[in-house]
């Protein structure tokens, strides 16, 4: 009987465990920093980019794909609303 009691706690231990894993990915996924350091990636690979493809004003071009990131990420939680109420 202590044997399967241990076992219960072990595996109620591991669940809060991975709960809390799971809860600190959503929180990563929405938060502003993680947002932010895309955004700067992608503008720097975008002139990188941009430069070596000879390009006029790569550093002007670069903001294209970064605006659409952030729109992306902004509409993305409005269709997900939606998704989850139908």
């Amino acid at each position: 009987m202590e044997d399967k009691i241990v076992k219960l706690e072990k595996k109620i231990k591991d669940i809060e465990e991975r709960n809390k894993k799971v809860e600190l990915d959503k929180k990563w996924e929405t938060c502003l920093l993680r947002k932010v350091l895309i955004i700067v990636m992608t503008y720097i690979f975008a002139v990188l980019y941009l430069t070596v493809a000879d390009t006029t004003n790569p550093f002007l071009g670069a903001v294209v794909p970064c605006v659409g990131f952030y729109l992306s990420t902004q509409s993305i939680n409005l269709i997900k609303k939606w998704w989850i109420k139908k």
